[in-house]
């Protein structure tokens, strides 16, 4: 015999209830530190504070440099494509 889950909670109620619910999250942070793509060095200290707070025996960059190069290179291109898209 097959069991159906019904859904419960949040994922239960209306669509447009849940964005009002989630429009409220996202205003409860002030303006500025509500994206990093608007404020690149809010990002670059909470990328250096989760650095931070792992220990360097466990970052995967740091035990793998391969990784660390091919994600820096994708990285890369990625800042680099979408700069190029914008002069089109």
């Amino acid at each position: 015999m097959e069991t159906i889950k019904k859904a419960r909670g949040f994922a239960s109620m209306d669509p447009e209830k849940q964005r009002a619910i989630a429009r409220k999250g996202g205003e409860s942070v002030p303006r500025e530190k509500r994206s990093f793509s608007q404020n690149a060095e809010l990002a670059a200290e909470a990328g250096r504070k989760g650095g931070r707070s792992v220990s360097p025996a466990n970052r995967s960059f740091a035990r793998d440099k391969d990784l660390a190069k091919t994600a820096g290179r994708k990285g890369g291109r990625a800042a680099h494509a979408s700069a190029e898209n914008e002069h089109r």
